[in-house]
């Protein structure tokens, strides 16, 4: 059975991550990953299509950068398939997840994944970044494969708190998730914002370079 295969694998992964999820946390990852399989078949959710390859390339690769989630309010931008955002909602019940993503057909898998899951914590929006209301701001952003990082910046900076609006030097952060580092993103970052922290992923069961980059304004300097 599949779905036995899964929570092997998910079982393994967890605790090679060192996160502790329990039994509900661990049937709803996998019952995601059942709908994630059986809407792609349809809508092209996501690339891996390899039975074995998915909870490593999918749930663990989205949790691996849990350590790194601060924010009582994360926004998901590019959500697409849900991940990072799903798998981490799953994890973290007491923290509130906006999906956002521009393609309708993505967004009703979204919606349907937080009616079937039952995700309390889960808001879905349709729509572009540069399209959101600014009178939200977040404190963190996360992407996985979305755009290049100063594509990111500028869709998306508007919808970052800055220091003021929660007592930070320099405001909320980006969580990039980028496969082999981005040099030349990195090195043509916007003017106002920098490369706080780069972090090598390990995922379990993924060969390839992961890495997690950590992006926010530069601190403002004066009197």
């Amino acid at each position: 059975m599949t779905e036995s295969l899964w929570q092997r694998q998910l079982t393994s992964g967890l605790k090679e991550l060192g996160l502790e999820l329990d039994g509900d946390q661990h049937q709803r990852l996998v019952a995601f990953l059942a709908l994630l399989a059986k809407w792609n078949q349809a809508y092209n959710l996501t690339a891996v299509r390899e039975t074995s390859e998915m909870v490593s390339r999918q749930l663990l690769d989205s949790l691996s950068i849990q350590p790194f989630l601060t924010t009582g309010h994360l926004l998901d931008v590019g959500a697409g398939g849900g991940l990072p955002g799903i798998p981490l909602a799953i994890a973290n019940p007491d923290v509130q997840f906006t999906l956002l993503d521009s393609n309708s057909k993505k967004t009703r898998f979204l919606t349907q994944c937080v009616l079937e899951l039952k995700l309390e914590n889960v808001q879905v929006l349709h729509g572009r970044a540069e399209d959101c209301d600014e009178g939200i701001r977040y404190t963190q952003i996360s992407s996985r494969a979305f755009t290049a990082i100063g594509n990111m910046v500028h869709w998306c900076g508007h919808l970052l708190a800055d220091g003021e609006e929660f007592g930070g030097e320099c405001g909320g952060e980006f969580l990039a998730m980028k496969g082999q580092f981005p040099d030349d993103e990195v090195a043509g970052l916007p003017h106002g914002w920098q490369l706080k922290s780069q972090h090598s992923l390990k995922v379990p069961g993924c060969a390839g370079e992961r890495h997690l980059l950590i992006i926010g304004r530069i601190p403002r300097t004066g009197a």
